[in-house]
């Protein structure tokens, strides 16, 4: 099936999901959980649109922009791209969404285009896009150039490879039993924490963060572009403050979401040294996914990772005793933190496959 009759136009940004003009986010949000059922069976690694209107509504620290492939009226696709909006950024993240029902009619082709001319058009030269796979059983699977993991071909990983894409990294998609006995986290916790020794301070909130910590905190999330694993990806360096951590605390606690921090002060310093998030949406029976998790680079070795892990979960159990499992993506090469995973209990589910390309 050829393209000619396929029309692609902006996606509105509603200021409520109950608006009027809303109908199309809502299809996005809607098209984002099928695609991540149809690729592993796992529709909530999506947020809902009410999730995800509010990153769209502030463009402070990053823009969203949207395109809607339809055809005769029917949304057939999108993409979306995502532009950091520090001055010396160049890099553009984007997301392809065509349902398995027209994977084979080019759409995907044409919105892949669509998106690296909207990043020609707003001078990003830097082009990098995710995707999802199931855990791979041929011996012809796809490695990354780390060497770490590998995902099996699909459609869409096709497409990228014949338009210069290069995989680059690969990450392991886990989830952990909530409701399991807690006993192994309490263990790790106890003797992480005695390995640490005193000049570790564990720290714990809820969003939004307290005014007192916002500046230390500030300064740990900037690292989690340049002190976590990412082989190749040239990700851009963010700029981090009290007021950029008091809006994204507004952006995750939108529509309901609950989001529980813990971390790790280093006291000699008063440095925020360690975290980890758990974030839920408004239903707290649904899926728990763990956001940042990250232990600066000059701190790692004292078992800080296991501290945040574990004392965040296990308070969790009383923030959102329903929720049935947590999910976390990790690097493959981070042997680290997947020895911490494997040894709490978690389990792989699925794959990412980074990619990246330069224009």
């Amino acid at each position: 099936m050829t393209t000619a009759d396929l029309t692609i136009t902006p996606l509105t940004v509603p200021k409520s999901v109950d608006d009027a003009d809303a109908a199309d986010f809502i299809a996005f949000g809607e098209l984002n959980r099928l695609v991540c059922d149809e690729e592993v069976g796992l529709p909530d690694l999506s947020p809902t649109a009410s999730q995800m209107l509010a990153s769209w509504q502030d463009e402070s620290d990053s823009l969203h922009v949207g395109y809607i492939a339809r055809r005769g009226g029917d949304i057939v696709g999108m993409v979306t791209l995502a532009y950091a909006q520090e001055e010396h950024a160049k890099a553009a993240e984007f997301d392809l969404l065509v349902p398995a029902a027209h994977a084979h009619e080019c759409i995907a082709e044409s919105l892949l285009l669509y998106a690296e001319e909207d990043a020609r058009r707003r001078g990003r030269d830097v082009l990098q896009t995710w995707t999802l796979h199931r855990p791979a059983h041929t011996e012809d699977a796809l490695v990354p150039k780390t060497g770490w993991g590998r995902i099996p071909s699909t459609a869409l990983s096709q497409l990228l490879e014949a338009h210069g894409y290069g995989l680059e990294q690969v990450e392991r998609n886990s989830e952990l039993d909530l409701h399991a006995d807690p006993g192994i986290l309490e263990r790790a916790l106890a003797e992480a924490t005695a390995f640490a020794g005193r000049d570790y301070c564990a720290l714990a909130w809820e969003l939004p963060t307290p005014p007192a910590l916002r500046d230390g905190y500030a300064a740990v999330l900037a690292r989690l572009v340049t002190d976590a694993p990412s082989g190749d990806m040239e990700f851009d360096e963010e700029t981090w403050d009290a007021d950029r951590v008091a809006r994204r605390d507004v952006r995750m606690t939108s529509a309901g979401q609950l989001v529980a921090v813990s971390a790790v002060e280093y006291v000699p310093t008063g440095e925020i040294v360690a975290y980890n998030e758990l974030l839920i949406g408004p239903d707290r029976a649904g899926v728990t996914h763990q956001f940042g998790t990250l232990v600066a680079t000059e701190h790692r070795g004292h078992r800080l990772g296991t501290i945040v892990k574990c004392a965040n979960l296990l308070r969790w159990r009383e923030l959102a005793p329903q929720s049935p499992r947590v999910s976390t993506f990790n690097a493959e090469e981070n042997r680290p933190m997947l020895d911490i995973n494997e040894a709490l209990g978690f389990v792989p589910v699925s794959y990412a496959g980074a990619w990246q390309k330069k224009i």
